[in-house]
């Protein structure tokens, strides 16, 4: 069954986190953090085709982690007076998931992706 990618705008974006998205050559919203490190985490998605990947390079460059998803439903920021995390749900037919990521004060990913 089909469902919608559920995204902020980019106003909601900027109003969540202070950030307003790029965008990439294909229409993708793309956000950039960097840290104390040189690493850089970056989060693009596409609410059409209902994808998101996040890469997380180190200062030299090497990727670090690279996570491609399909089938996302639910997008959502929170800016904490600590830290800053990105949420993404997934509903793929007989499988969701959920990747948490942490973008403040430093990177941490977590991917979890079950059958129901």
């Amino acid at each position: 069954m089909y469902r919608e990618f559920l995204a902020p705008s980019d106003e909601g974006v900027l109003a969540a986190i202070g950030e307003w998205p790029d965008t990439d050559e294909s229409g993708a919203r793309v956000l950039t953090w960097h840290n104390g490190d040189g690493e850089s985490l970056a989060l693009s998605y596409d609410t059409l085709a209902r994808s998101v990947r996040v890469r997380w390079l180190s200062g030299r460059g090497d990727v670090l982690l690279d996570i491609f998803r399909e089938s996302a439903t639910r997008l959502s920021f929170t800016l904490g007076p600590v830290a800053t995390h990105v949420s993404v749900d997934f509903h793929m037919g007989e499988c969701s998931g959920a990747l948490s990521i942490q973008v403040t004060p430093h990177f941490a990913v977590h991917d979890r992706l079950l059958f129901q």
